[in-house]
């Protein structure tokens, strides 16, 4: 049965860690009756960390999808983590989603993981609702939070709630649209409240924070703006469209308050989803390449009678197939359908097609544009991979990930296992594409990388426990990379006798450094060869050589980044040349070239915020100086300090630990990936000899 596009919402709920991202689904899923109780947190039963890791940690892990109905929306909603080791999850489920709620915690306000999660947003152009959550903790401050908002956000924050009180007094909300107040029933769970007229105590500041929300909205509408200049009375649903299509114009965010574990306000946010937050109807027609014509786009509108073309964004590893999430763009999908795969070049069956609640599966009989569901059947298919109809192949933006900053060796216990570990670890990259694995060529030993440490343990544990492979783990080591500081030309030459034939390829390539793009691509391959100095298969097998290099530097066999390669010049044989002898020829020109460009080894540079009380700032200040810190800046939040450092993150394994020391267990710390630096030369002699 077809859905009323314009009632769907698509939306994420994304934070800082502990803001109470999966408190909120819990709530939610209550009050839309689709759960019968609330799940905890802390005793592992929420519906959406289903995972046994999530639950023992306390932590989100893997996003998870759950479909709930309001006020004659259907929600589509996914459940993101917190934590910056796994920011992955977050940003493959914005590429894919129409808006997004963010959640801030009231003492807090904006956190360094809150940044990320946002710049996450603003890459995709996702429309937001913000939700300042625990107005009932100690030291919560709604405007103070609204304030660091404006101040570290690219957004202009609009209150369209003001509390009544905080932390212990906090006990509803003002609506200021409305200008009625909202008191929740906590012994009837939040599940009914009582509206009222404003607590007239509060109905000055009420009024002031009305003008300003009507200031905003009649800015934006002449009509309204005539109206309130005379004076005259402005109806809700007017101001609520305004506001709805500032938002969803991404020039502001609608500002919420409430605490989902009092039961407070999480109601009003749903109503806020379907009020402010886009249909798949109303975000701009997907953009998608010709698969068959370079440089030829597509505009796919949101419509199932149009050509079929979806995006992979999640993979599970399960036994016996594997589980794909895809969000359907244009088009209409159904079971026993065959697709091409872009990306891959083969066809893909699909058997079942599923609606997502956690880890429930309802099967579907169809899955129409702007749905997000879950298929079986593909083989080759993986994370950001286009699946279309083969009438009008196309490819769909992919996904961009972070680089890895930390790795592990893991060796497998008995020699009987290795082949076992080799295809577990194949099992894990299809799921997770932020984990790398390499094999030391001069040490044998299996690499595994990712985006820290506790992302790293994680994988260890699904190793262990889900593949049932005994490891053996080394201690975690920095995952550095390498690139060059000036222009240098290597020549590449390979002649020799392979399989009884001769093999002969000669090229020279022209190495130099390259700013990293926006879209986070940090190399280029160029050719100034002409069709008849080297045929174009011998083109691309130096590219491809070229590409094989990259991946293992010259300086300590870690990855080249930002940089750029010309192919120069090249010869080649009638009767001795070869692809493969070409695709070795790049490989070396490449690493020729690399020496002469003053190549240098990069580490990684980490943002690390560090909240403390005012009595151990001293003794934190200090002991980051000793790691190599750069302090970025100090300021206060609410009765604590906060500290903002670039530190390299080989200073920071045990950090948590010293930390705690220092500060009797009170100071905590996030830690986010900033950018690469240069290891001064003493620092790359040690490492790499």
């Amino acid at each position: 049965m077809s859905i009323d596009l314009s009632t769907v919402r698509n939306i994420g709920i994304a934070a800082h860690i502990d803001a109470g991202k999966t408190t909120t689904t819990e709530r939610i899923l209550y009050y839309a009756r689709k759960t019968h109780r609330m799940g905890d947190v802390d005793d592992g039963t929420t519906t959406t960390d289903f995972d046994e890791q999530e639950q023992n940690r306390g932590i989100t892990i893997y996003s998870a999808a759950v479909s709930c109905p309001w006020r004659g929306c259907t929600i589509n909603l996914i459940d993101t983590p917190g934590h910056v080791d796994f920011t992955a999850e977050v940003e493959r489920s914005l590429r894919v989603l129409d808006g997004a709620v963010a959640v801030f915690d009231a003492k807090e306000g904006v956190e360094a993981q809150s940044e990320t999660v946002w710049r996450q947003a603003d890459k995709y152009h996702v429309p937001r609702i913000i939700f300042v959550n625990k107005m009932d903790r100690v030291g919560a401050d709604f405007e103070r939070s609204v304030e660091s908002i404006r101040d570290r956000l690219t957004i202009l924050p609009v209150p369209v709630q003001i509390p009544i009180g905080a932390a212990d007094t906090f006990e509803g909300l003002i609506d200021l649209i409305e200008m009625k107040a909202i008191y929740y029933r906590q012994s009837e769970l939040g599940s009914n409240f009582d509206i009222s007229e404003i607590p007239s105590e509060l109905r000055e500041v009420a009024e002031a924070a009305r003008r300003e929300l009507l200031e905003t909205v009649c800015d934006r509408d002449d009509d309204l703006m005539d109206r309130y200049l005379a004076d005259e009375a402005i109806d809700p649903d007017a101001i609520r469209k305004v506001l709805r299509d500032a938002t969803i114009a991404l020039e502001i965010s609608p500002v919420l308050c409430g605490s989902s574990l009092k039961y407070i306000g999480v109601q009003r946010m749903l109503d806020a989803v379907c009020d402010y937050l886009p249909s798949p109807l109303e975000v701009p027609p997907v953009t998608a390449n010709d698969a068959n014509r370079a440089g030829v786009e597509h505009k796919l509108p949101c419509d199932p009678a149009g050509p079929l073309a979806l995006l992979v964004f999640k993979i599970v590893a399960e036994k016996p197939v594997d589980l794909y999430y895809v969000r359907v763009y244009s088009g209409t999908l159904k079971p026993n359908m065959r697709l091409v795969n872009t990306a891959a070049g083969g066809k893909e069956n699909i058997s079942r097609i599923f609606r997502m609640f956690a880890k429930r599966r309802d099967q579907l009989d169809q899955a129409e544009a702007g749905d997000i569901v879950a298929i079986l059947g593909p083989k080759d298919a993986l994370t950001g991979h286009t699946l279309c109809d083969a009438r009008k192949p196309v490819i769909l933006e992919s996904i961009q990930f972070p680089e890895t900053v930390i790795s592990v060796s893991v060796e497998p216990k008995s020699s009987r296992d290795r082949d076992k570990l080799s295809a577990a670890l194949k099992a894990l990259t299809r799921q997770d594409p932020t984990i790398a694995v390499n094999v030391n060529e001069e040490t044998g030993q299996t690499l595994v990388s990712g985006m820290g440490q506790l992302h790293v343990e994680v994988v260890v544990h699904r190793l262990k426990t889900d593949m049932n492979v005994d490891v053996i783990v080394g201690k975690p080591r920095v995952s550095y990379r390498e690139t060059v500081r000036s222009t240098g030309q290597g020549e590449g030459r390979f002649e020799r006798q392979v399989g009884g034939r001769n093999h002969f390829a000669s090229v020279t390539v022209q190495l130099e450094p390259r700013p990293r793009t926006d879209d986070g691509v940090s190399s280029e391959i160029a050719s100034r060869v002409s069709d008849e100095l080297l045929l174009p298969e011998y083109v691309r097998a130096v590219e491809l050589g070229i590409k094989e290099a990259a991946q293992s530097g010259e300086l300590g066999g870690y990855p080249v980044i930002d940089w750029k390669a010309t192919i120069l010049s090249g010869q080649q044989s009638e009767e001795d040349s070869s692809e493969m002898a070409f695709e070795n020829a790049g490989r070396l020109a490449f690493y020729s070239a690399m020496r002469a460009s003053n190549p240098v080894l990069l580490e990684p540079i980490m943002d690390v915020e560090v909240v403390t009380a005012d009595e151990y700032f001293g003794s934190i200040i200090g002991d980051l100086n000793t790691r190599n810190a750069v302090v970025k800046d100090t300021f206060v939040r609410g009765d604590d300090r906060v500290i903002s450092a670039a530190v390299p993150l080989a200073q920071m394994f045990g950090y948590v630990t010293r930390l705690r020391s220092l500060s009797q267990g009170r100071a905590t710390s996030t830690m986010t990936p900033s950018h690469y630096d240069a290891v001064t030369e003493a620092e790359m002699k040690a490492l790499v000899g």
